[in-house]
């Protein structure tokens, strides 16, 4: 439905001059304009301020979420566009559609909004700078616009000036703000506390570029002292800088910061061109946060016209062994070596290689008894010998297996089980070297029957002063995408940058690490409330290969020499499976430990990838997350719930499954005695009978939570 679209401005010159004028002698509230969100509860006013600066405003059922905060970009070596702006038109319309996701936690997305574009011209200059607003009735969404002009062409961006002026000291959970690196653990603080905690937050890394001691990042969520639920984002990152956020801690306003590149620039643009979309979800309801689909909504329709071959997979893999240290990724302990100037047959194997071809095999049997779709195999090819923490262009090639790895033999053998094998592309952060070699190693997984890879970027990126999170890293990213889908290969991208809803448009991204994920258990640990916040923050912007599924949760069984442990109890690794949204998800443990635990395995078995509705039935960053989602093409639902390191009884009804329908529910709960650090495996399975009059009252341990399949007809 198109709305009226009116002018506030003439074309001419001349109109332009006297309306700029009028700024001054009328004030801002002469040029005011106000869009609503279809249920009315969300107003976005625009406004040009004293000197023409653009300038917004969100408030939601009259309260300030986003007081008065100002708008547009500083250019290098040229005018900024922040100020002496003029409004030439105005355009509005109203959008109802939907749309079907490829995968998701829903079958149908609605996308309901209303939208004011303004076309604003710098009288100075004769430039013209868009800024379109969409108000959904979860929140805002805006980005900047830059049509084809004659004195607007090829320009550099030194830095976003967009604010978000809060309405007060809220409460925070946050990231320190970083070029490289998302593997921090949450703080939950007052903004305020930000720049005291800030040193003690910023935890080493394999790669990382801290930029101020008041930077975070993105997705912020937040909650107010009022009650109100604010999370700030972005959507479609495409050929643009990722975006921080600088925090004015004395009057609560925050600024965007853009990642540079080796220069400091933070972006090259060439008319017409356009930003990503700047995210506000709203709510007072901690739950509506989680259900919003605003930030997939501002994405662009997929651009293949066939996805049959996209799958959301369910897999285990080579790889939870190495990461505890019982196993390695190189084939020999040699160091200083060139692939160019090894002959690994001549070479004695350290004989703890894991990605070798028996034990790979082993992995497929599990796999195949146990019908999950995929094993993923790390190690698997030569060069991991001698790269991690150097500067080094040329480590992988990523085609030629180490001896002890038969690629055709595992091919065959895989094929004949029904299941298929994961490609691991480690590229050492040499962004340079995996697009040299990029088109001859999906040729090699086409022949050998890989549909799917794990990208990994750890260490500096190369070429040298580049940053993760920069427009050049970025759109390498969205090349790999590209050419993987030339393929009809799925790619799940670890260490790259933060999910923005690309995987509507790019369906083929079925998986994202950039947070602190399972890993971090070996390496010291997640904090107990970990999986109660992600939710809220990562998760925002697309699902996250979280990696769940531990039930050795003492990492010394596997490394003596590893004291570490997964804070966690095992019944809440499996509400993983359903609170960690992800159309691909990994049962992350050992085949022979989870040989001990089968009861208990049965719902990593049973539960699906790939979803026709979700509800969140108990929500609160940072304590407790309770969610049901309903599997793709049946009545079988299932239920996570993750709590912090304090426990809790959750209380939730059933009122979602259909009226008049009987179900057996399969109760997978800690034991009284449970405890993630004391007791953690002490865990009970019962099952019941269930319908849409059910309520529940089940208990979790710290650090706990329950898992439940909800079969129909059983």
């Amino acid at each position: 439905m198109q709305h009226s679209t009116y002018s506030l401005l003439p074309a001419r010159r001349v109109g332009q001059a006297i309306v700029w004028l009028a700024l001054f002698l009328l004030g801002p509230a002469a040029l005011a304009e106000t869009v609503q969100s279809p249920n009315g509860q969300l107003t976005l006013d625009f406004s040009l301020q004293n000197g023409g600066v653009p300038t917004y405003r969100l408030t939601y059922k009259g309260r300030d979420v986003i007081k008065p905060s100002t708008l547009g970009l500083e250019l290098k070596d040229a005018p900024s566009l922040t100020e002496g702006f003029a409004v030439a038109t105005t355009k509005t319309v109203a959008i109802d559609q939907s749309w079907q996701p490829v995968w998701g936690e829903v079958k149908t997305i609605r996308n309901h909004y209303n939208e004011l574009a303004v076309t604003l011209t710098q009288a100075t200059t004769q430039r013209t700078m868009l800024v379109r607003f969409r108000v959904f009735d979860d929140g805002l969404g805006f980005r900047y616009e830059f049509p084809r002009q004659p004195n607007l062409g090829y320009f550099v961006v030194k830095e976003e000036k967009t604010q978000f002026a809060l309405a007060g000291d809220h409460k925070a959970f946050w990231l320190p703000g970083d070029y490289d690196t998302q593997e921090y653990s949450t703080v939950t603080s007052k903004l305020s506390k930000v720049r005291g905690l800030m040193k003690a937050a910023t935890t080493p890394n394999a790669s990382q570029t801290p930029f101020s001691p008041t930077g975070v990042q993105t997705p912020l969520m937040l909650k107010s002292k009022d009650g109100l639920y604010i999370n700030i984002h972005e959507a479609a990152l495409v050929d643009y800088s990722c975006m921080s956020l600088e925090l004015d801690d004395k009057d609560m306003i925050l600024t965007s910061h853009l990642t540079p590149d080796a220069q400091g620039n933070k972006g090259y643009l060439q008319t017409p061109c356009l930003s990503p979309w700047r995210t506000v979800i709203v709510s007072d309801k901690a739950g509506d946060i989680l259900e919003s689909k605003l930030v997939l909504n501002l994405n662009e329709p997929t651009k293949f016209k066939d996805t049959s071959w996209i799958k959301p997979t369910k897999y285990v893999g080579v790889w939870w062994e190495m990461i505890t240290g019982k196993s390695t990724w190189a084939y020999t302990n040699m160091d200083n070596i060139k692939l160019d100037s090894i002959d690994y047959s001549k070479v004695k194997p350290n004989g703890t290689h894991a990605a070798n071809t028996a034990h790979v095999k082993e992995y497929i049997d599990f796999a195949a008894q146990h019908h999950l779709d995929a094993v993923l195999v790390e190690g698997w090819n030569t060069g991991w010998e001698d790269w991690f923490g150097k500067s080094k262009d040329y480590v992988f090639d990523f085609v030629t297996p180490y001896p002890d790895f038969d690629v055709e033999e595992l091919h065959r053998y895989a094929k004949s089980k029904g299941v298929k094998i994961i490609m691991h592309h480690e590229t050492s952060g040499s962004v340079r070297n995996y697009e040299r070699h990029l088109e001859s190693a999906f040729q090699f997984m086409n022949k050998h029957g890989y549909d799917a890879v794990k990208t990994g970027y750890v260490g500096d990126i190369l070429p040298r002063g580049e940053y993760h999170y920069g427009q050049w890293t970025v759109n390498h990213y969205n090349y790999v995408l590209e050419k993987a889908a030339e393929h009809h290969i799925m790619v799940n991208g670890h260490e790259a940058v933060r999910p923005t809803g690309l995987s509507r448009t790019y369906p083929n991204l079925i998986g994202n690490e950039a947070a602190r994920g399972t890993e971090y258990e070996a390496f010291g640990g997640n904090n107990a409330d970990h999986t109660t916040i992600l939710p809220f923050t990562r998760l925002i912007g697309g699902p996250m290969d979280y990696t769940p599924g531990i039930f050795q949760t003492k990492v010394s069984a596997y490394n003596p020499q590893n004291n570490s442990f997964v804070h966690s109890t095992l019944a809440r690794q499996l509400a993983l499976y359903v609170t960690m949204y992800s159309p691909l998800q990994m049962a992350a443990d050992l085949p022979e430990t989870y040989n001990k635990f089968l009861d208990a395995f049965q719902f990593i078995e049973d539960v699906a990838v790939d979803w026709d509705d979700s509800k969140v039935l108990e929500a609160e960053p940072g304590d407790y997350v309770t969610i049901a989602r309903k599997a793709k093409g049946t009545s079988n639902w299932f239920v996570g719930s993750s709590c912090d390191e304090n426990g809790r009884t959750s209380t939730i009804d059933f009122r979602f499954l259909d009226p008049g329908k009987k179900y057996t529910a399969t109760i997978y709960a800690d034991a009284k005695s449970a405890h993630y650090e004391k007791n953690p495996q002490a865990y009970q399975i019962r099952k019941m009978t269930v319908t849409s009059k059910t309520k529940l009252k089940q208990y979790c341990a710290p650090g706990g939570g329950y898992a439940i399949s909800v079969m129909a007809g059983k």
